[in-house]
């Protein structure tokens, strides 16, 4: 076993987050410290295994701890609970090779608590010469170092731009104006959590009977998809759900497979050409783009390509987004849930123009308000109500009982 504990860094500012790396491989473990120190972090502790951070976390008090799955003795998946127990407030990046098991295995830390999950190249000389590792690497750190600057996600429900259905009437407020709110006075605890915004409100106009739901999500949104749909399922029979989360291929797959689980609906990564149907729900396939044609009678097929990345994404939200604006129009329902970057919001504004509907996640839950921040923020957002108060808002445009 063998660990080293760090307290500084040359290139770390004042209150850099602190970063605890847990890998079997000296070569990695090398290879992302240096990586992390030269962007600016504090690496405060390397952990050849799962029991070895176990017995350093609260010692090394990290903010972000980077857990590799396949280790001897103690693996990431046993550590990830006992770790979470000494440090609480520490946010958990799982990595693995890209394998059916290791898919299986990262989506159940997510379950358990992990925050995020990142594929690594199967080999030293892979990680070594691999300039997508380490940029997303660097990427994921960063986006949750932001997190921790303006405290955790809430639990509970937070801010909404509009009074949240009857189902979460404990949900506090925005003022709501015609076209610009300014955020009100949370209660003491939310407030704490959150950063003041200005942020554009779309007037609701009606929408028609929507003909399909579309999602979009990153960083977080495995659990919070889950949650979202779970909680609609009943719901969700009269139309077809497309979902782009961003994710390697394999993962969608499984994350499909988990999603149908939860919601006890057909699920599985869409296929080029096949006819949706009410009552499914389509995944974006990883390393592919998803979105949709309508054929000479009138019917909406997937639509699957190996196009250029958008917004350095691939699948990305903004193609299923266009491609729905152009076949839906104002009979589409949306909502971008948390997530870094800004994929979502050329296509929300297409989906705008088009006479479509456009949910947000508010900044309290997410885990990264970064995407459903830049659709706010660009005046794009009918609503934005925090992760328990969606589905509510959600069924009721569905079931045709909203204001």
């Amino acid at each position: 076993m063998s660990s080293a504990l760090a307290s500084t860094s040359h290139n770390a500012p004042p209150q850099a987050a602190r970063v605890m790396i847990v890998d079997d491989s000296v070569v990695v473990r090398g290879l992302t410290s240096r990586w992390l120190e030269e962007a600016g972090f504090v690496v405060a502790a390397t952990c050849s295994n799962g029991k070895v951070a176990v017995d350093q976390v609260e010692r090394a008090r990290p903010d972000i701890i980077v857990l590799d799955i396949e280790m001897p003795e103690m693996d990431g998946l046993e550590a990830l609970p006992l770790l979470l127990a000494k440090a609480p407030k520490a946010t958990i990046i799982v990595i693995s090779t890209l394998t059916q098991r290791n898919a299986q295995v990262s989506l159940k830390c997510l379950s358990m608590g992990a925050t995020d999950y990142l594929p690594k190249p199967e080999s030293h000389r892979g990680v070594t010469t691999s300039t997508t590792f380490r940029a997303e690497l660097i990427a994921k750190v960063q986006g949750l170092a932001a997190r921790h600057r303006r405290g955790p996600a809430a639990p509970a429900p937070g801010p909404t731009l509009r009074s949240a259905p009857a189902a979460a009437p404990s949900a506090p407020t925005y003022a709501r104006a015609p076209v610009v709110g300014q955020i009100r006075p949370a209660p003491e605890a939310a407030q704490a959590r959150m950063q003041t915004t200005r942020v554009v409100v779309r007037p609701r106009m009606g929408l028609v009977h929507p003909k399909a739901l579309l999602v979009g999500a990153s960083t977080g949104g495995p659990r919070a998809v889950g949650e979202m749909l779970a909680a609609l399922a009943p719901s969700l029979k009269s139309v077809p759900v497309l979902i782009v989360q961003h994710m390697p291929p394999i993962f969608t797959a499984v994350f499909a497979e988990h999603l149908g689980a939860q919601t006890k609906m057909p699920a599985a990564e869409g296929r080029d050409g096949e006819k949706l149907e009410p009552g499914r729900i389509y995944v974006a396939p990883g390393g592919k783009h998803m979105g949709l044609r309508k054929d000479a009678t009138g019917a909406v097929h997937v639509r699957i390509d190996d196009g250029p990345p958008e917004n350095f994404c691939k699948p990305a939200v903004d193609v299923l987004f266009r491609d729905a604006a152009a076949v839906y129009g104002s009979s589409a329902l949306s909502v971008v849930l948390t997530g870094m970057g800004s994929d979502g919001t050329i296509g929300a504004k297409a989906l705008v123009g088009a006479g479509g509907l456009v949910y947000a996640q508010d900044e309290a839950t997410s885990t990264v308000w970064g995407m459903p921040g830049s659709i706010a923020k660009a005046g794009l957002a009918h609503e934005i109500l925090p992760l328990p108060a969606l589905a509510p808002a959600l069924k009721s445009i569905i079931t045709g009982g909203a204001a």
